[in-house]
């Protein structure tokens, strides 16, 4: 082959390139001498001479990687891989990695947070190409702490200046119900409880929508209020099977985590369906509780917007309409001769009517409680001595100033006078 030399067994120029354990070697085809073997790097003059070249004379000369830093670019790539993410992906996200280890407080952390920068890496790639996924994804697969994942990530978008979009929340939705195994019959998920996704996604989407708008969402992890949705979509597409079901054994049954504070999602979305069922007519005779006004949510998603705006806003005009009927009931009685009429309300009279929920954030609902701190106990007892200085404030007219004078100036007297023999 020209321009690769000659074999110094055989001299024959017929020299081919041979793959053996991922090393590239030149073998001589005539004689199967092995040429060359093992090389890391060459440079262009050295291949056409059949040189080898070690690590320190090659172009990774100036290239100082360290240990840990090859660590952390070997689990970019794994990660990208297992999450079958584009190639281009893998590039962003290493040079992303690379940027963040020449940074100071990054190259001196602590050795948990440059286990997590890896995945911070690739997070921000996917975030800014709009892929969907989720930070408990990457702590699952890094075994990592969220808290500490968190942490890092907002100090590596700051400290690297970068424009990171938030994740759409419809789809987080789609990719975190993409997950649940429920949609294929197998032996842990009995016949019942199998259901379209597509519906269930649907419907999942509608009552997020709902708790979006009614402030459940709001400064809150998403994870537990779509757990939270996705449950009572499962069990309103078919609740005479499913009503008995929790939302433990759905998680179970669905092989997802059940996350802390899902129970409460669940009972803040239920207190919402009931105030909107309380507004239809057809509603409001079935005295709902919140195990029966999942029967319902279908009726309840389609007329969403105007059952929000019944429940909750019109609700100054229903405080305004009792205490115009308190004011007429307090004018009968002054005239004493009429009689006021059948209340609306049906309050007993002098009784202020029940002020309407707020739509407000649950944190201005229920603030968390505040410990006031016990106030210092005091040691003075009276007897304590009063310096000249303070004993200026206590004095008022001329005359206290006067009698002060003066009586400070016969103690004084009386401490240079000598005591009688």
């Amino acid at each position: 082959m020209p321009g690769r030399g000659r074999c110094p067994d055989c001299g024959s120029a017929e020299l081919v390139e041979d793959s053996h354990y991922s090393q590239n070697q030149l073998v001589c085809s005539d004689c199967g001498c092995v040429v060359t073997e093992g090389i890391l790097t060459t440079t262009f003059s050295d291949e056409g001479n059949l040189r080898e070249v070690t690590y320190s004379r090659s172009t990774g000369e100036n290239e100082q990687v360290s240990r840990s830093q090859q660590r952390g670019l070997r689990r970019v790539r794994d990660l990208c891989r297992v999450l079958q993410l584009p190639p281009t992906f893998e590039d962003t996200a290493v040079a992303y990695y690379q940027q963040a280890h020449q940074l100071a407080g990054i190259r001196t952390a602590r050795l948990q947070k440059k286990e997590v920068l890896a995945g911070c890496c690739v997070l921000i790639t996917c975030r800014q190409r709009n892929w969907p996924l989720t930070m408990g994804t990457i702590c699952t697969l890094l075994y990592a702490d969220l808290d500490v994942f968190s942490g890092t990530y907002m100090q590596i978008v700051k400290l690297l200046g970068l424009d990171v979009p938030s994740l759409c929340l419809v789809d987080l939705v789609k990719t975190y119900c993409s997950s649940f195994k429920l949609f294929e019959a197998s032996p842990s998920v009995p016949a019942k409880y199998v259901e379209d996704k597509e519906k269930m996604l649907s419907r999942t989407l509608q009552l997020v929508e709902l708790a979006d708008e009614t402030w459940l969402v709001t400064g809150r992890h998403p994870l537990p209020v779509i757990t939270a949705a996705t449950f009572l979509a499962w069990q309103s597409l078919r609740p005479s099977d499913r009503l008995t079901c929790s939302l433990a054994r759905f998680c179970k049954l669905a092989n997802v985590d059940l996350p802390y504070p899902a129970s409460s999602r669940l009972q803040e979305l239920l207190a919402v369906l009931l105030r909107m069922a309380e507004q239809l007519a057809w509603l409001q005779v079935l005295k709902l509780d919140k195990r029966s006004v999942v029967k319902h949510i279908g009726d309840l998603l389609q007329h969403r917007h105007m059952l929000v705006r019944k429940a909750f806003r019109d609700g100054t005009a229903e405080i305004d309409a009792g205490e115009k009927e308190l004011q007429g009931q307090g004018q009968g009685q002054a005239l004493g001769d009429e009689d006021v009429g059948s209340s609306s309300l049906e309050l007993p009279a002098g009784k202020r009517p029940s002020s309407p929920a707020l739509l407000l954030p649950p944190c201005m609902l229920k603030p968390p409680k505040r410990v006031c701190p016990a106030p210092p106990v005091s040691m003075v007892t009276g007897d304590e001595d009063i310096s000249d200085s303070e004993i200026e404030q206590y004095l008022r007219t001329p005359q206290e100033v006067r009698d002060f004078q003066k009586a400070q100036a016969a103690r004084q007297a009386a401490q240079g006078t000598p005591n009688p023999p």
